[in-house]
């Protein structure tokens, strides 16, 4: 079954990651092509980011894990503190801050 992802977002200030949520993510509900998530995947940002990190399934590194079930809200403040989405895709639920 064909799954479509997430563009990877990638904000002002460069910083990027992954957003997904679908049947196979980290996410709920667990289902694709939810009108509305309340947690989603988190993968493989440019950097470390500290809002993050309580949902690493490596800690260790950072940069080269997925952040499982991360609520909606968290990934919002991510891209506010980073100056908003300059391009790129999030999940229904996450509030896609555009920046200026």
């Amino acid at each position: 079954m064909y799954r479509r992802l997430n563009q990877s977002v990638v904000c002002a200030d460069g910083f990027r990651m992954s957003v997904q949520a679908n049947d196979t993510a980290y996410c709920s509900p667990r289902h694709s092509d939810a009108g509305k998530y309340s947690f989603v995947e988190v993968g493989f940002p440019s950097e470390k980011e500290t809002l993050l990190m309580p949902w690493a399934e490596s800690p260790e590194d950072p940069t080269g894990t997925v952040y499982g079930y991360v609520p909606v809200d968290v990934v919002t403040n991510v891209l506010v503190k980073h100056g908003g989405m300059v391009e790129g895709e999030v999940p229904p639920g996450v509030i896609a801050v555009r920046s200026d």
